[in-house]
């Protein structure tokens, strides 16, 4: 089961004066499961914000990713992509398609092997996997 944090732009968060553009951004985000690109945002969002810029869309994704309330996937065959859901589960990556599928973390499966810890001598606050391959569509 997923939990997707549901963010309010109302008032001010961290200092900011509410945006209805932040606030558009962040509900583009929350309402796809396919881990988006800004790109892809500022293309969906430029119909009915035609001032908004990529540097807007950028600078929030940013900000609410620096915030916890987003998670970043890093480059994707050359693109930045995005992530609402900020609950611990994995991804898969198509190498064929870029298509971004979720992966449930099971019972056991967060667990780090206690002899790599103790034997590099490190302190685990939390880690992500990323499996890559050929999605069902394209193998």
């Amino acid at each position: 089961m997923f939990v997707v944090t549901i963010y309010s732009c109302g008032g001010t968060v961290s200092g900011r004066n509410y945006s209805k553009k932040r606030e558009a951004i962040l509900e583009k985000l929350q309402s796809t499961t396919s881990h988006p690109t800004a790109e892809w945002i500022y293309h969906e969002l430029k119909t009915d914000y035609p001032k908004i810029s990529l540097a807007t869309v950028y600078r929030n994704l940013n900000q609410f990713r620096d915030e916890g309330v987003i998670f970043s996937l890093g480059q994707v065959l050359g693109k930045e992509r995005f992530d609402a859901t900020v609950a611990r589960h994995d991804h898969f990556v198509c190498e064929t398609c870029a298509a971004i599928l979720d992966i449930p973390v099971t019972a056991g499966s967060d667990d780090l092997d206690p002899k790599v810890v103790s034997d590099m001598n490190i302190s685990v606050s939390r880690h992500h996997t990323t499996y890559f391959g050929e999605c069902s569509d394209c193998s």
